[in-house]
């Protein structure tokens, strides 16, 4: 019977995945997948003031680092979890650029509709605006798949995750949600209100909800530790790097936004904790979901 069932859903190779040759009907379910995260994942950034004026406003070679950044990010996330099932960095490669593309079209379409975009701004003004915005909605094409698939395929792609590929989906869930509160000014005007012990006790907080979400509170998707196995070893291995991430990838975000300059050592690093407060439950909820 299991033979059977094996040949019904076509070989596989030695990772587990399903080898069947997708369909130009799967790829374009994968396409429609990909604009629905787009605009699911992205749309707060499409509605947000700072955003805008982020795409004229931003220093240009931090963009174009971002940019550039954003290309093995998502080479990552789509060999883990593509438009269709992908065994070569190749076609990760492949998908990668579709899915930049699909932010980049949606990103567009959405701030023509509403009239962010006009045929008589400046080209770099309408370039950047996109640019910013394309980051996080070709995140967010690739995360579609992930969340809306559906059926024997979605189940049957997705590899054993390996230990480098859980710390790397982290940083992408921290990321994500970084992009999202790193442009405000939010992030900074709590910092300069909070005290150290505010600090300490954010620190905390994000490490223990961090924890509890993945390995405590049986969501769909966490992990559940072999009753052999020392209470602090996922904190030790997975949780504390995983945090340590979501600080790196903070101070990186609030960086390239520009909301750094000209502040001191202490600012920088009170508005580093604020934002790796969200960062750290994005990082949780990336390996709950991918």
């Amino acid at each position: 019977m299991q033979n059977a069932g094996a040949g019904a859903a076509g070989s596989r190779d030695s990772s587990g995945r399903s080898k069947d040759t997708a369909t130009p009907a799967k790829f374009l379910v994968g396409i429609g997948r990909g604009v629905g995260g787009a605009l699911l994942f992205a749309l707060p950034m499409l509605m947000t003031m700072e955003m805008w004026a982020l795409g004229f406003t931003m220093d240009r070679w931090r963009l174009v680092l971002l940019l550039l950044l954003a290309l093995p990010l998502l080479i990552g996330i789509s060999h883990r979890i593509g438009f269709e099932e992908t065994f070569s960095w190749k076609v990760a490669g492949r998908d990668a650029m579709i899915a930049y593309g699909i932010g980049i079209v949606t990103s567009a379409v959405i701030l023509s509709l509403f009239k962010l975009l006009m045929g008589d701004m400046p080209a770099q003004e309408m370039i950047g605006k996109i640019a910013v915005q394309a980051i996080p909605a070709s995140i967010g094409a690739l995360l579609g798949r992930s969340q809306f698939g559906s059926g024997k395929d979605d189940t049957d792609d997705d590899p054993k995750a390996g230990y480098g590929s859980e710390l790397f989906m982290m940083a992408v869930g921290a990321l994500f949600l970084n992009l999202n509160m790193a442009p405000t000014e939010e992030m900074i005007l709590i910092s300069y209100k909070m005290t150290p012990w505010h600090a300490l006790a954010t620190i905390l907080i994000s490490i223990t909800l961090m924890h509890a979400f993945v390995y405590a509170v049986s969501f769909k998707g966490g992990h559940e530790l072999s009753s052999d196995t020392p209470w602090w070893h996922a904190l030790v291995r997975f949780t504390l790097p995983g945090y340590v991430i979501a600080l790196v990838i903070s101070l990186y975000s609030l960086w390239s936004f520009e909301r750094l300059d000209g502040g001191s050592f202490t600012p920088a690093m009170m508005a580093m904790i604020v934002l790796a407060f969200p960062g750290a439950i994005g990082a949780a909820a990336a390996r709950l979901i991918l």
